[in-house]
């Protein structure tokens, strides 16, 4: 089978390869992936800075798919050969093959597309996992959104509306300020000089927001803390921005804020699939009806996956770039 190999020596040195196709285990599946997207994990594994976890494929990048179960372990009794799945891994998503425990497939919507598909896992189950799960989103609540215009930021907006709470997202571009509000954005902050936080008191009334979604980290932090209401949660996601900060203590301790950080990857295998199994009843069915949509900047072939790297790393997208085979 072809794959994207990587050895982490930057997006220039990646290419596609043909590689062993995978066998699975007694409680696994083997997908036929139709579709994958980017993400700022891949980048920075590309770039020798993320390492995948243990268990799987170490030269192949890919967090997320789409596609068909073409295999099946001894042991499997969710699935049957042809049906349409999505779901996130630890890594090997892009490949044309990968493995998978059967528990953490999700079934695809019906008539959806492979390239929707694909664009769903990583940036709505990051959302609702940080959102909803952890920090216990609440109707009314004012959730503030860093780059909002990201697949993760373009997710949690719209589970923001699904869940009757109030978004407030920032972002350095006007124009994709000005995308995010046809999504339902309410009120958009363009962030000059990493301030924000009056802006936000001002859209809250004073009170600032209930909980926080930070995808950009490094000087921002100390802001997002500052918009934060007391008893607020700050959900810790993305460090794009830098992996150090300056934390205003006092006002953690003064407002009784809670300071949660977040992965999926990393997590031990029964995590994952408890994520997956609740995201997949309680969510995936809003896709099917219409109340949820994957944001696609653009489709690329897998092949082109270097244009697709460097497009992420220049933050030129307005939420998912999708791979395809």
């Amino acid at each position: 089978m072809r794959a994207v190999i990587s050895q982490g020596k930057g997006p220039a040195e990646v290419r596609v390869a043909e590689v062993a196709s995978p066998a699975p285990g007694p409680d696994e599946i083997v997908v036929a992936v139709k579709a994958s997207a980017l993400n700022r994990a891949d980048l920075l594994q590309t770039l020798g800075l993320y390492p995948p976890p243990a268990g799987v494929p170490a030269e192949i990048p890919g967090m997320e798919y789409a596609g068909e179960v073409k295999a099946i372990g001894s042991r499997v009794t969710r699935w049957k050969l042809g049906d349409r799945v999505l779901g996130l891994v630890g890594g090997g998503a892009f490949a044309e093959e990968l493995v998978t425990h059967e528990r953490e497939a999700m079934a695809m919507p019906d008539g959806m597309s492979f390239t929707d598909a694909a664009a769903i896992p990583e940036a709505f189950i990051t959302a609702f996992d940080a959102l909803v799960l952890q920090a216990g989103l609440k109707p009314a609540q004012y959730v503030l959104i860093n780059a909002v215009a990201s697949g993760v930021g373009t997710a949690a907006l719209q589970l923001c509306q699904l869940f009757g709470a109030t978004p407030i997202g920032t972002g350095r571009s006007e124009a994709k300020l000005a995308r995010a509000k046809t999504l339902g954005l309410e009120h958009s902050i363009l962030v000059k000089n990493d301030t924000f936080s009056a802006q936000v008191k001002q859209h809250t009334r004073g009170r600032g927001c209930d909980v926080a979604l930070e995808l950009v980290g490094g000087s921002w932090f100390p802001q997002t803390i500052d918009s934060l209401a007391p008893h607020g949660t700050l959900m810790l996601v993305g460090l794009v921005a830098g992996v150090t900060a300056e934390v205003p203590l006092r006002q953690v301790l003064a407002q009784k804020l809670r300071v949660i950080g977040t992965t999926l990857r990393s997590r031990p295998l029964e995590e994952k699939i408890h994520v997956a199994r609740v995201f997949e009843a309680q969510v995936l069915p809003f896709f099917a009806g219409g109340k949820l949509k994957p944001v696609i900047d653009a489709t690329l072939p897998m092949t082109s996956v270097r244009e697709g790297l460097e497009r992420l790393a220049a933050n030129d997208s307005f939420g998912k770039l999708v791979l395809t085979w």
